[in-house]
């Protein structure tokens, strides 16, 4: 689950019956290509046989922000800079704190990486994020960050030092080595020194003991992310389709779950992707940009002349090779 930028469910997403769509993870788990091999996706292959494609976002797998988040971000009128698309300062509506979310993790140290585990599989309860956040508050306000609890998994964090601070998504670090998704090693020197300061504190802490004691992983670092400079407040005009991005592929795709995300594109297929297809076959305007790691890629309906319908009575086109695309 993305812990960084807004996603829907592909039910939320049928039930309010948007036009504008956004896959995340769409391209699958990164480094694992076999998970396409005899994918069928029919109600996609024939929805796409009557779009028209254009790349819109062409980036790279070291890039801080994934493409389905500078998407959205382009749709919701935010700045789109990798690494700086001002999520926190959205969910706070904040146009004048630097702003950022802090979420509590458990990093497995090695003498090759630090690993940093899902939060899904450490997870903290309410009171015990509150606790471990009256617990190191302190320490961000010696620098000059106030912290603010927004859920479990999340705090809010405004500052001066998180100003034009880019950090990597969640999704990027999420079951990774973090040391390449660090953040500038200049501007970033608070955050890590607090990195190293809390690993110290939370190591002998009873809040930890208590975590063990119920099995669970100790809360031994944090992850920052969601930074940027929001202006101010975006403004989309009433009439304007609403575009959403669906994370039904992203849990499967995060874990490198090959067969998980084969079910769930399937899943996909099968609901969301073919009431669009119904949609657009009827007439409708639809936009459907597909998300890998790299790259972005929109396909949007286009009128259809005689010639074009009695091809597809003939049979379709086959399904691009989204796998390369993405």
């Amino acid at each position: 689950m993305s812990l960084t930028a807004p996603l829907l469910s592909a039910a939320r997403a049928l039930a309010a019956g948007n036009s504008e769509i956004i896959v995340a993870y769409a391209g699958g788990p990164a480094d694992i290509p076999k998970a396409w091999d005899g994918l069928e996706l029919p109600h996609l292959q024939a929805l796409l046989a009557t779009m028209s494609p254009s790349t819109t976002v062409q980036g790279d797998e070291m890039d801080f922000s994934p493409p389905h988040e500078r998407m959205l971000a382009r749709a919701m009128q935010l700045p789109d800079t990798p690494g700086l698309i001002p999520w926190a300062a959205l969910a706070a509506q904040d146009s004048t704190a630097a702003c950022a979310f802090i979420t509590p993790c458990h990093w497995h140290v090695t003498p090759d990486q630090v690993h940093q585990t899902d939060p899904a599989s450490a997870p903290l309860g309410e009171e015990e994020s509150r606790q471990l956040l009256a617990l190191i508050a302190p320490w961000f306000s010696d620098d000059g960050i106030t912290l603010e609890y927004l859920r479990p998994d999340t705090w809010l964090a405004r500052g001066e030092p998180l100003r034009n601070l880019a950090t990597a998504s969640m999704d990027r670090a999420m079951g990774r080595d973090v040391r390449p998704w660090f953040p500038d090693p200049i501007q970033g020197a608070v955050i890590q020194r607090l990195q190293t300061e809390l690993q110290m504190l939370l190591y002998t802490n009873v809040f930890n003991d208590q975590r063990a004691e119920r099995g669970l992983a100790p809360i031994n670092s944090f992850w920052v992310h969601g930074t940027g400079d929001l202006a101010q407040l975006p403004k989309l005009p009433v009439t304007a389709p609403q575009t959403v991005c669906v994370g039904d592929l992203s849990e499967a795709a995060l874990q490198g779950n090959p067969q998980g995300w084969r079910e769930a594109w399937k899943a996909l297929d099968q609901s969301l992707i073919a009431v669009l297809q119904q949609r657009a076959a009827k007439g409708e305007s639809i936009k459907l940009t597909l998300c890998g790691e790299r790259n972005a890629v929109t396909w949007q309906s286009k009128p259809q002349g005689l010639m074009d319908k009695i091809k597809s009575l003939f049979g379709s086109k086959s399904l691009p090779d989204l796998r390369d695309m993405l």
